[in-house]
């Protein structure tokens, strides 16, 4: 199990708090809470390995989608914390610049593989470094580097045999930001997530784009059939499902400023975020934190920074609803 506290855990938040007479409403992840409609599957997706040759629809696909170039290597993954894990053997001992504060999995991951590693707070603090790893946009304030800054940086890596990381696994809510246009090009890998945005994070899928060099490298390491069957089908129906994405995207994006106001009438101010969470700030947030979970309502809470919470986005207007009374 990983040591970095992670959002979506009703286990611990039963053993703290009960469990709750009207469920629980779970706003502590940045999952879209109304997820795409699984298709059918064929059967033989249940029963056959991977086919290859469904793999490489669902590369192509996700390529599409994303906005890369059809030639961009790019591999397919159960989940993008599998490609975080793997990424310190692409360079081993590297200085590793993470712009923070961030998703913790970033630190601990290189950390644990002996690499040495450094929050820094600006690009510029990272100029040393061999690999620098950030979120684009950043979890969970939201912070966007322009795409110029990035491959800038990535063109100066490069020069020197290094690697920037840039981590989208929000980008489809903020498709401004992304950098996958570039993909292939030296110096720059790109994580992109499946779950989050579709609201599927159990199918476990996540893509890695890159230079050849470092996606065959991370290809070998997953191994063959990495990804079940199911997983690819679903995949291959959602990222072509443009229909669907642009509905959930303008849905997300007034779900977000509800929330938003929500919070603001209520005496939380917004810290920024994206349009699948929120983060917010208050004096007493931890009393905040355990009166929502008294009331069955688990939010993300930060102790290093024991002023903030975010919140995600309640499914409808019932759970808006419940999340107003709860905050008073």
């Amino acid at each position: 199990m990983s040591m970095v506290p992670h959002g979506g855990d009703l286990a611990a938040a039963e053993a703290r708090w009960g469990v709750p007479a009207r469920g629980w409403l779970d706003l502590s992840t940045g999952i879209n809470p109304v997820p795409y409609p699984i298709p059918a599957i064929d059967p033989a997706a249940w029963h056959r390995l991977p086919q290859h040759d469904r793999l490489r629809q669902l590369l192509a696909t996700a390529r599409d989608a994303y906005g890369a170039p059809d030639t961009a290597p790019a591999v397919a993954a159960p989940g993008t914390q599998i490609l975080i894990q793997l990424l310190p053997r692409l360079r081993p001992g590297a200085r590793v610049a993470i712009l923070g504060p961030t998703y913790g999995e970033h630190a601990a991951c290189w950390t644990a593989e002996g690499a040495d590693v450094t929050a820094v707070d600006s690009l510029d603090a990272a100029a040393a470094a061999d690999v620098v790893v950030l979120v684009n946009p950043n979890n969970p304030d939201g912070r966007i580097v322009p795409s110029d800054r990035l491959l800038a940086l990535a063109d100066g890596l490069a020069a020197r045999g290094g690697l920037l990381v840039v981590d989208e696994a929000f980008a489809e809510v903020a498709p401004q930001a992304s950098v996958a246009a570039e993909a292939g090009r030296p110096g720059l890998l790109i994580l992109r997530s499946f779950g989050k945005f579709f609201g599927l994070a159990g199918v476990r899928l996540g893509f890695a784009l890159g230079a050849a060099a470092e996606i065959d490298r991370l290809a070998r390491l997953l191994g063959p059939w990495a990804v079940p069957g199911p997983a690819i089908e679903i995949g291959i129906a959602a990222l072509s499902d443009r229909a669907w994405q642009g509905a959930a995207r303008a849905r997300l994006s007034a779900d977000a400023a509800k929330l938003t106001a929500t919070l603001e009438a209520r005496g939380l101010r917004d810290r920024g975020g994206t349009d699948l969470f929120r983060l917010a700030g208050h004096p007493d947030a931890a009393g905040v934190w355990n009166r929502l979970g008294r009331a069955g309502i688990l939010v993300r809470p930060f102790p290093d920074r024991p002023t903030l919470l975010r919140f995600g986005l309640p499914a409808d207007a019932a759970g808006f609803e419940r999340l107003a009374a709860a905050l008073g």
